[in-house]
C-alpha cells in the first residue's frame, strides 16, 4: 500500500524534520512537498531530504491560480505519477499531526479498524499557545501541549478535518481539506467515516468541510493542529499570510477562535517510539544539521525585524495582554447557530 501525504510550505524549514519524522513513523510511504518564496532555506533542505530519498520535492514559483499558492500546488500535484499512483492520499499543513489511537498507531492500524472505509475525516484537535512566549528549537508536538475540550460548540473550524481518501477514482482532484470532482457512477457507493469510527451520511461525500461538533470525534483519530505555536511563531506566521490566502494578514482573530488551552493532551507521544529513531538519523546528516540551524537562526532574526514594524509590534504585544479563549456553552453556541442560519435564508 502506497501511502501519500501533499504538503506545501514556505519558510517553514525549521519544523520540517520534525513534522516529516512523525509521519515517516506513522506511516506514509510518500511524501510530496511543495516549495513556494523561501528565505530560510526550506527548499534547500527539502532538495537535500529528497537526494537522500524522504520525499518528493516540488518548486511552486507560479504563476498561481486565483484562489491562491496552496490550489495551484495540488492542481500541479494531479498531474504526477507519486500521486497518480498512491493507494491513499492525505493533503496536510505543516501545522497538522495525524494522532492515531487504535492498534500501533499507524495509517495500517488505522484502516484495519475501518476497512470499508473510501474517505476518512480527521478532525482538528486545537491545540493553543497557552503562554509560550519566544520561539525555541524544541518539538511542536511536545512544547504544546494545553488543547480544546474534546466536545466543542463553537466555533464550526473547531471541527474542521483533512480527508484520508481512497484514490480508486471516486475522487478526481486533490482539495485542502477534502478531494474533489466526484465520479457521478462511484459516489454512491463511497463510504465515509468519522474519527470515532462512525458511519457519516451522504452530505460528507460532496461538500462538508467541517465534523459534527457537540460531540468527541476523536477515539481512533485525531489531526493535532498547531495553528499557533510560540508567540513569536505567530508575528512570523502573520508575515507570510493565511496558507489559502496568502495575501491575508493574520490578527487576533484568527488567534482568539483558536487559542483553547482548558485542556491537556499528549498522546500523541504514543508514536514517539517510532518517530524519534528517524528524527535523530535526520538531524545525524551533517548538511540538513547546518541547514535546520539555519532556518532557526533565521526565524530569530526576521522575528526581531519585524518588531521594528509597527502592524507587527502592535500584535506581538496584544498577543501577550490577550487571555486563553473560553469555550462557549452550548446555550450561546446554540443561538449563534440559529442566528447564522438565519442570516443565509
Amino acid at each position: 500500500m502506497r501511502f501519500l501525504a501533499v504538503l506545501t510550505v514556505r519558510n517553514e524549514g525549521a519544523f520540517l524534520l520534525e513534522w516529516l519524522a512523525h509521519h515517516r513513523a506513522v506511516g506514509f510511504t510518500d511524501i510530496l512537498v511543495f516549495s513556494n518564496d523561501c528565505h530560510d532555506g526550506t527548499d534547500t533542505m527539502l532538495d537535500r531530504l529528497a537526494e537522500m530519498g524522504w520525499l518528493t520535492h516540488c518548486r511552486n514559483d507560479g504563476p498561481y491560480d486565483k484562489r491562491g499558492i496552496q490550489f495551484t500546488a495540488l492542481k500541479q500535484a494531479e498531474r504526477l505519477e507519486i500521486v497518480q499512483s498512491a493507494d491513499w492520499i492525505l493533503s496536510l499543513d505543516i501545522d497538522e499531526f495525524v494522532n492515531i489511537h487504535t492498534g500501533d498507531h499507524t495509517l495500517s492500524a488505522l484502516l484495519a479498524a475501518l476497512p470499508a472505509a473510501t474517505a476518512i475525516a480527521l478532525t482538528w484537535r486545537l491545540f493553543g499557545n497557552a503562554g509560550v512566549r519566544g520561539y525555541a528549537d524544541a518539538p511542536i508536538t511536545e512544547t504544546f501541549t494545553r488543547c480544546a475540550p474534546v466536545i466543542m460548540f463553537w466555533p464550526w473550524r473547531s471541527a474542521m478535518f483533512k480527508t484520508f481518501y481512497r484514490n480508486d477514482g471516486t475522487y478526481g482532484k486533490l482539495g485542502v481539506h477534502r478531494p474533489r470532482a466526484p465520479h457521478p457512477d462511484k459516489l454512491p457507493d463511497a463510504r465515509w467515516f468519522d474519527g470515532e469510527g462512525r458511519e457519516l451520511d451522504d452530505q460528507f461525500k460532496s461538500r462538508r468541510l467541517f465534523s459534527n461538533y457537540g460531540r468527541s470525534n476523536y477515539q481512533l483519530v485525531q489531526l493535532n493542529h498547531y495553528p499557533l505555536g510560540a508567540m513569536e511563531s505567530y508575528v512570523l506566521k502573520a508575515d507570510r499570510g493565511r496558507a489559502v490566502h496568502s495575501d491575508h494578514m493574520l490578527g487576533m482573530d484568527y488567534w482568539v477562535d483558536r487559542n483553547f488551552n482548558t485542556d491537556s493532551d499528549d498522546s500523541i507521544a504514543q508514536i514517539r517510539p517510532l518517530s524519534a529513531p528517524i528524527l535523530a538519523q535526520l538531524h545525524a546528516d551533517p548538511k540538513l544539521a547546518i541547514l535546520h540551524r539555519a532556518a532557526v537562526e533565521w526565524r530569530h532574526a526576521r522575528f526581531h525585524k519585524l518588531l521594528e514594524q509597527e502592524p507587527f509590534r502592535a500584535l506581538y504585544a496584544r498577543l501577550q495582554m490577550t487571555p486563553s479563549s473560553e469555550p462557549l456553552d452550548h446555550a450561546t453556541a446554540t443561538r449563534l447557530s440559529q442566528a447564522a442560519m438565519k442570516s443565509r435564508t
